[in-house]
């Protein structure tokens, strides 16, 4: 089953496209009129350069307003079908895509479609090309695939077949399992496309907001999975309109594009029996059991700035690495790692960002399916040199240029803290109750959003939550959490749209390092509170009318407003249980860190406190995102 994208899903000019579309894996094109009318080459030369890039031309679109109309627009609308047909031999693409007719003079009535698209398949015969029949949906008479289907059945021609496009069946409303009815030899050509579940006019719905595989609420795999039922094995394409891709690096939406398409048809061929012969077998996506480790890259005063932070939070330096300046902190399962070390991946790292978070390690099932599957999915592989006695570790490129290691038991890389490490000392349970990472936060451009999301949940077994907007006071923060189905690891995914609010800040101030903030989980936040401010920790002041609204909002007693009130804590509660939240002063270029206690299956992240969060941080942090004197 061949791969394809439209020209149009991407930004650029044809050479950029073309270069980002091989580049990114894919094995054909649809192309797109507009993308070389304004070309100086002819439609050969066009042609030869397509194919010069390993592409092959799978499609030529659209071709509009064709059936149903009267003389003499009828015949026009044929001369017309004639030179396009001459076009397309010049450029040697096989067939074209007709799209239901929305002229405002054409006449209903299947049978009389279906006449026009069997003369019109005795044209393309004759050339050698066939024509394929979509169903807008917003289409003056014909706006079903059923409706085209019946069309095509009755015009009963061997060039003429059906074009399924998932947006315009989903986004009716129609069930995609009617298409099990079609006979997969008369589908030519099928299109993908994602979108966000909203209510608007569907033409300008489809023209702005369609998106990848798996970035929208479409279902588009069950959409898939009644295309693969028919037998259908000719190619598979995206054809996306997004004012957001258009404006886009044209190489990383591609590469998001080629990621989305293997993803979806990998799930397809798990869940549908005899589907997608062919395809390359991946390993499932990978389950992640927890965060084996967060590493800073921390140099001079920031290195001993976070020394202090991590003592006050109750955290032991507990080993030293074997031959690198590079320091191991711990407390309860959490290993903090701070490297100094002059040479390798993290100085770079800090010389290009500050002080931040340059890697994590993922404790996931498998190392070997891990990196074999996010090989397969386009992510970019990390490594450098190994020092003496060091374990190869297999990792990938995340956000913001950080670094994401894999590491299990079976592959004996757990063991690389024996290996590395000489101990300083025991932990001696001494800390302040934190137990284990409940959830990361990154930060990135708003209109990253999408490629992490995307990135995150087709590499391993994760799910995103639906996007949030947060309240900053100098503007809006997009947030969306992906988690595992067993909440063992949690990222919440911040996209900033302005340098003004506290997101934004910290990018700037950080030079784009993604991670702004850890949160770090107890089984008893006032036992940690009261510790920690022995420790000397500073918590984060929140204001008597946040306790005053709290107990407007929840049914709480006065003595645990009190408690809650004196620790600085912050609360939250869904059907499930409730969430406690402590929040220590930002740090620097904005870092902070966050303690959590979730209670009864609570599975949000507070986001109703999130504005008085930022309120009182930003009162602390000047405008270049570090903390005032």
């Amino acid at each position: 089953m061949k791969t394809g994208i439209a020209t149009v899903s991407i930004s650029g000019n044809l050479d950029e496209k073309l270069e980002a579309i091989a580049a990114a894996g894919f094995e054909g094109i649809e192309i797109f009129e507009q993308d070389f009318i304004a070309d100086m080459r002819s439609p050969r030369e066009i042609g030869d350069l397509i194919r010069s890039y390993g592409l092959e031309i799978l499609l030529f679109q659209p071709f509009r307003d064709f059936e149903g109309l009267p003389e003499p627009l009828r015949g026009r609308a044929f001369d017309r079908a004639r030179h396009k047909f001459d076009l397309m031999a010049e450029l040697g693409a096989p067939l074209i895509l007709v799209c239901s007719s929305v002229h405002p003079e054409a006449l209903g009535g299947i049978d009389r479609a279906a006449a026009d698209f069997s003369a019109l398949g005795d044209i393309a015969a004759e050339r050698g090309l066939k024509v394929g029949y979509e169903a807008l949906a917003w289409g003056r008479h014909v706006n079903d695939h059923r409706d085209a289907w019946e069309i095509v059945r009755r015009a009963d021609h061997a060039a003429v077949g059906l074009i399924l496009d998932s947006f315009h069946t989903l986004a009716r409303r129609i069930d995609p399992d009617t298409i099990r009815r079609i006979h997969g030899d008369k589908i030519f050509f099928v299109q993908l496309a994602d979108a966000p579940m909203i209510e608007m006019d569907l033409l300008y719905w489809s023209r702005h907001f369609r998106n990848m595989p798996g970035e929208g609420d479409l279902a588009v795999t069950s959409f898939m999975r009644a295309v693969s039922a028919t037998g259908y094995d000719g190619p598979v394409s995206l054809e996306i309109f997004n004012d957001q891709f258009r404006g886009g690096p044209p190489k990383a939406i591609a590469r998001d594009g080629h990621r989305s398409i293997i993803t979806l048809l990998d799930d397809v061929r798990r869940l549908e029996t005899g589907a997608i012969a062919g395809l390359p077998v991946l390993p499932a996506r990978v389950r992640i059991n927890g965060v084996e480790f967060i590493e800073f890259a921390a140099f001079g005063e920031d290195r001993d700035r976070l020394a202090g932070l991590l003592e006050s939070m109750g955290f032991q330096r507990s080993g030293r690495h074997i031959s690198k300046d590079v320091d191991l902190w711990t407390q309860g399962s959490i290993r903090i790692v701070v490297n100094a070390d002059q040479d390798g991946f993290a100085r770079t790292f800090w010389n290009a960002n500050g002080i931040g978070v340059c890697d994590r390690g993922l404790k996931v099932s498998s190392v070997a399916d891990a990196n074999s599957r996010a090989m397969a999915l386009g992510a970019e592989p990390f490594s450098q040199p190994l020092g003496p006695g060091e374990l190869d570790i297999p990792a990938i490129r995340g956000v913001g240029g950080g670094v994401m290691h894999f590491i299990d038991d079976e592959s004996g890389l757990a063991k690389v803290w024996s290996a590395e490490f000489k101990p300083l000392k025991t932990p001696d349970g001494s800390g302040a109750g934190l137990e284990e990472i409940d959830h990361i936060a990154e930060t990135m451009s708003y209109d990253e959003m999408l490629s992490w999301t995307l990135f995150h949940s087709s590499i391993f077994d994760m799910h995103p939550a639906p996007m949030l907007d947060v309240i900053d006071p100098d503007g809006l923060v997009r947030s969306q959490a992906v988690a595992t189905p067993d909440g063992r690891y949690r990222l919440t995914l911040n996209g900033a749209e302005t340098h003004r609010t506290l997101a934004g800040q910290f990018l700037a101030g950080s030079l784009g390092s993604s991670v702004q903030h850890i949160a770090f989980r107890s089984g008893d936040i006032f036992a940690t509170a009261s510790e920690l401010a022995a420790r000397g920790f500073e918590a984060l002041e929140m204001p008597g009318n946040y306790y005053d609204d709290l107990s407007a909002r929840f049914a709480l007693g006065r003595d645990l407003l009190n408690r809650l009130q004196a620790a600085n804590v912050l609360y939250d509660e869904d059907d499930a249980g409730a969430y406690f939240q402590l929040y220590g002063r930002p740090f620097q270029n904005g870092l902070f860190f966050e303690i959590v206690e979730r209670r009864d299956g609570y599975s949000g992240y507070g986001a109703p406190n999130a504005p008085f969060r930022i309120a009182a941080q930003k009162r602390l942090v000047s405008v270049k995102g570090l903390p005032r004197a």
